[in-house]
């Protein structure tokens, strides 16, 4: 009776142990790749189901966005200026199959993709593309993630560049390049100033010139500003057409 009952309690004990290798759970954001005697077989999930023990291995994939941070890398931009970029990819596995058969590890492959792609793209812009256009940048490396992933069931989301590090005597020089920037533009805006003021005035004395007391009022105008400024001597122009009214003519015989 023991021998029986040790023999019924060994059969329990295994019963107990192949249905805890056997029955499998997976989440729903999972999925498992099935191989039966190292064939790919199927993918499972989510949700319960069997797995042979010893004959069938299961290797689980996660569906979920992952986020990866890409490393700084060093950059010379196309007008020679060597610049640290870091980034930061967003992507998903969209086919477990191929996440496991076609790539040994695809978060190292992908993360090293991301750098090779990083750099390869920004080496073609200049620095001032690189600090003003993110966004189209951001795309163009997206678009050859996506394709060179496409192979592994990888689907790039979206990559966005985090900081663009320059050195200290760069930084120097976009600040002088700025700042000789607004003088231009300061410069520029005050001979365009000039320019208008000199058309206005051209178009005032057109006007004036159609009628000469209306020059004369403008004397007068003038001399009532400058009074007005307490100075103790103004030599003021007087219009000789203005004697003209003052002095009486003389009778022609």
């Amino acid at each position: 009776m023991m021998i029986e009952y040790s023999v019924y309690a060994v059969l329990a004990l295994i019963a107990v142990m192949f249905l805890t290798q056997a029955i499998r759970i997976l989440r729903e954001y999972e999925r498992g790749v099935i191989f039966t005697l190292g064939r790919f077989t199927g993918v499972k999930g989510p949700g319960l189901f069997i797995l042979i023990p010893i004959v069938q291995q299961l290797v689980k994939v996660d569906l979920r966005v992952m986020v990866q941070v890409v490393p700084p890398q060093d950059v010379i931009s196309r007008d020679n200026v060597s610049v640290k970029v870091n980034a930061v990819l967003y992507f998903r596995i969209v086919d477990p199959e191929r996440a496991i058969i076609k790539v040994g590890d695809y978060m190292a492959a992908t993360s090293q993709l991301a750098q090779t792609t990083l750099r390869s793209v920004l080496g073609k812009h200049e620095l001032d593309e690189m600090l003003a256009e993110r966004d189209r940048l951001n795309a163009d490396i997206q678009e050859i993630l996506d394709k060179q992933t496409d192979i592994w069931g990888i689907k790039v989301t979206g990559i966005e560049i985090k900081d663009v590090d320059l050195n200290e005597t760069m930084v120097r020089a976009i600040a002088k390049q700025a700042e000789a920037e607004r003088l231009r533009r300061a410069k520029v805006i005050n001979a365009m100033g000039e320019q208008q003021a000199a058309e206005k005035l051209v178009e005032a004395g057109r006007i004036l010139a159609q009628e000469p007391q209306a020059m004369q009022l403008r004397y007068f105008a003038a001399l009532h500003d400058i009074a007005g400024e307490r100075s103790s001597t103004i030599v003021f122009p007087l219009p000789a057409g203005l004697l003209d009214h003052l002095i009486p003519r003389r009778e022609t015989t």
